[in-house]
């Protein structure tokens, strides 16, 4: 089927399971590799845990990036080597930026454990910019009700990230870029202005119409640069909008990993292995790195 003019590309994302929970991963693809600063993207779930089970994500290294973690449903406790523990609900941002190294580990929190539930969320990787590699580690949490909202006529805008629309989200960005979560009624509409270089939309729930082409739930739809897209929802439709400047050069993306050298990867594989990065207080456990022959 042809595209929209305004389309530059449609990723089918790929199912993975880690570790007995499912995900989709949409970035990155054979498709595209980044959007703006957005090199990783994966929808958790849906799925639906009974009493007394959870999700666990034993401790792991990241180096080069920002993991920001937004949940649709359920919650997650997050930790890492800096000493912060912090429990996530659905609507708040978790912003950790690894830069020259960090340990976090993500589990489901004891009372969602005991009860059970349905677990659902989004998480993205973002590169840092090469001055900024390197940098210190750092972690922002921020609420949901600190984070700036726009309601027009059958839609509804929370900015989790960066600036748009002349608003501007809380966390601390490395380069200019945006992620919101956006609701539509059924036949609102919603003008996906090209304020930003590199934009694109996940959509997690309903059906979008862009310029004739109906795009379903589970696609990341890519807007040609400097175009226009006029967003119809055929039913109540819910999707993450994201985007920013492009990166400054390609990026290697190996295990959690992101640099743009090949060496520093390598580095850091054999850092983790020989027991050079900091732990978590409290949490012993860690996931071997994976065999590494080439990127």
């Amino acid at each position: 089927m042809p595209q929209p003019a305004s389309v530059e590309a449609v990723v089918i994302p790929q199912a993975r399971d880690i570790g007995g929970f499912g995900v989709r991963r949409a970035l990155p693809s054979a498709g595209r590799r980044m959007v703006g600063p957005f090199v990783f993207l994966d929808e958790m779930g849906p799925a639906d845990f009974a009493p007394g089970t959870g999700m666990d994500v034993r401790p792991h290294p990241h180096i080069g990036l920002a993991t920001l973690t937004y949940l649709l449903d359920g919650a997650l406790f997050h930790r890492d080597s800096l000493g912060h523990a912090q429990e996530i609900s659905p609507g708040a941002v978790n912003l950790m930026v690894a830069g020259r190294g960090i340990v976090h580990s993500e589990r489901s929190p004891p009372d969602f454990r005991a009860a059970g539930g349905r677990m659902r969320g989004l998480q993205f990787w973002l590169g840092l910019p090469k001055k900024f590699e390197e940098t210190d580690p750092g972690f922002e949490h921020h609420g949901r009700e600190t984070l700036p909202t726009l309601e027009g006529d059958g839609f509804r805008l929370r900015l989790a990230l960066g600036g748009l629309h002349g608003l501007r989200a809380p966390p601390k960005t490395y380069s200019t870029c945006f992620f919101a979560d956006i609701a539509l009624d059924a036949g609102a509409t919603y003008e996906f202005a090209a304020d930003h270089e590199e934009r694109a939309l996940y959509l997690v729930d309903g059906e979008i119409d862009i310029d004739g082409t109906v795009f379903p739930a589970g696609e990341l739809v890519v807007i040609r640069p400097g175009a226009r897209a006029s967003l119809r929802a055929g039913t109540p439709s819910r999707f993450a909008a994201l985007g920013g400047e492009a990166m400054d050069g390609p990026r290697f993306l190996w295990w959690n990993f992101v640099s743009s050298s090949r060496e520093r990867i390598f580095a850091a594989r054999a850092a983790w292995e020989a027991g050079h990065f900091p732990s978590i207080d409290g949490d012993p456990e860690f996931i071997p790195a994976p065999e590494l022959k080439a990127l």
